[in-house]
């Protein structure tokens, strides 16, 4: 039954994470109708959260695999009641940054979940589950929804000091429900970066995670103050917009889990990173709240799938090293949202426009979208090679001309050759001069006509010894049907007896 809820409890823990890590984004209308903060620092403010809930994500999905969600569920929710109180409190400038950057905590509790999930479900589920669980960061639509309403009508103060409240239920609720028996991994933490910080997919996954999760936090915590002060929208209508952006954000985000489930993932993010171009070329140039309205739309819709889709990549390629993969990911997406509400701002009070700004975010997508067709195809070339070099039959492949040009290990079992020892050579040298000329010509002569020649030949390995091989050779042509290599597998098949009498 505990094993059961873990996926409901830990979602709804990640919700009331992200509902704690946007508060201060999320009263800042009425924060500054008491609090004086300078208007080029009014972005760093909002962004502070952003940066230790990022790098605390490395360390809390590492614990998570060494004490279980439920500890450190737990911990996190206690620790954040102080700095919930301490903003609750705040008179000025400096209270809000030092408080703020505590938030953080809420946000880096993500990659306690992505951690632990995965071990309760199959992986061709991950996507779907890991999807369901991000979904939780609809808590930064309800702070952004919720926060200003109840303001409105008990004050910013007393709307902080609410979500104590929230944190304490929580926290008993993980002290009771969790998962006490959930399996633990105790590799070291450097043992596992030593395993993964070389693979570049860990660094491609980052990056495109950079972008969408970027994107999402960035919104989210810019959209408020900027669509008061840019549009001259009332602060409840800007707060219910921004809700509507995260909402339908985090709906999509369990669909680009099970999309991905489904679909080839690689193929999905193209489709990604090409809305995320587009829709930031819309801001760039729209006019009017309307047009604002589609690309920030769009954006939203491409970011919640692309979210879903890079945590079913995640697992599927970082099995044993999920906990550091899941919190070096994700704080890149944390970190996503960092800068760019800083560089909007900066470019804002430089130029006086955010058009800038949103062309960059726009050729940033485009260079992702870029790398990810790069990344496909060269894990298509991985995988060709993985099956190369696994497969049990020997493979020999030459040029038009008869050079070999690449040969597998089992070329090497079976024949007793190294492919240094046989690159630039012809095949001839295996040959154990029991087929005739005429043998060769006529088997040649079907290769040019048909394509394909199989038969039995018997040929001599580095050692001497003569073997009896199953043989098929193809012809692989270009588009335009000129032959470009040819391509030999072969097998053993020399009967027992000769075997027996050659051992002897």
């Amino acid at each position: 039954m505990i094993r059961k809820i873990q996926l409901p409890l830990q979602t709804a823990n990640l919700v009331v994470g992200f509902m704690v890590w946007v508060l201060i984004s999320s009263l800042l209308p009425y924060i500054q109708e008491e609090i004086a903060i300078p208007a080029e620092k009014v972005a760093i403010v909002t962004a502070v959260p952003v940066i230790l809930g990022s790098i605390l994500r490395i360390p809390l999905g590492y614990y998570a695999n060494i004490f279980g969600a439920r500890i450190i569920f737990l911990v996190s929710f206690v620790l954040l009641l102080f700095p919930v109180f301490y903003i609750s409190e705040a008179s000025t400038y400096v209270d809000l940054i030092i408080g703020g950057t505590f938030l953080g905590i809420g946000g880096a509790v993500f990659s306690v979940g992505v951690t632990s999930l995965p071990k309760y479900y199959p992986k061709e589920k991950l996507g779907l589950v890991n999807g369901i669980y991000g979904a939780g960061n609809i808590g930064t639509a309800i702070s952004t929804f919720a926060a200003p309403v109840i303001a409105a009508q008990v004050g910013w103060a007393m709307t902080a000091k609410l979500y104590l409240v929230l944190l304490l239920v929580f926290a008993a609720l993980n002290f009771l429900f969790g998962d006490r028996k959930e399996t633990k991994v105790k590799t070291p933490i450097i043992e596992q970066i030593k395993g993964v910080y070389k693979n570049e997919k860990l660094w491609f996954f980052s990056l495109f995670y950079f972008i969408t999760f970027g994107s999402f936090v960035a919104f989210t915590v810019f959209l408020p103050n900027f669509l008061v002060t840019y549009f001259d929208l009332e602060k409840v209508d800007a707060g219910m917009r921004t809700a509507g952006f995260i909402a339908v954000a985090t709906i999509l985000r369990p669909v680009g889990g099970w999309l991905g489930d489904k679909f080839q993932p690689l193929f999905l993010l193209m489709g990604v990173f090409a809305g995320l171009t587009v829709g930031a070329i819309i801001l760039a140039f729209s006019p009017s709240i309307g047009l604002y309205t589609v690309g920030s739309m769009l954006i939203a819709i491409t970011a919640g799938i692309g979210n879903g889709v890079i945590f079913k990549l995640v697992p599927f390629y970082f099995n044993k090293q999920a906990g550091i993969v899941n919190g070096i990911v994700s704080m890149m997406g944390g970190l996503g949202g960092f800068f760019p509400p800083l560089l909007l701002a900066t470019i804002h009070s430089m130029t006086g426009s955010y058009s800038i700004g949103f062309m960059a975010f726009s050729q940033v997508a485009l260079v992702s979208l870029v790398l990810v067709v790069w990344l496909y195809y060269m894990d298509r070339v991985t995988t060709a090679k993985e099956v190369f070099n696994s497969t049990g039959q020997g493979i020999l492949v030459t040029d038009v001309s008869g050079t070999i040009q690449s040969v597998n290990p089992a070329f090497t079992r079976l024949t007793g050759y190294t492919e240094e020892e046989v690159l630039g050579r012809n095949p001839n040298l295996l040959s154990s001069g029991r087929q005739s000329k005429e043998f060769y010509t006529t088997m040649w002569s079907q290769i040019g006509q048909e394509g394909l020649w199989q038969g039995k030949v018997w040929n001599k390995r580095k050692n001497g010894e003569e073997y009896l091989e199953l043989l098929s050779i193809s012809a692989v042509k270009d588009d335009s049907g000129d032959v470009t290599r040819y391509v030999g597998t072969f097998s053993d098949i020399t009967p027992m007896d000769v075997k027996g009498s050659r051992s002897i």
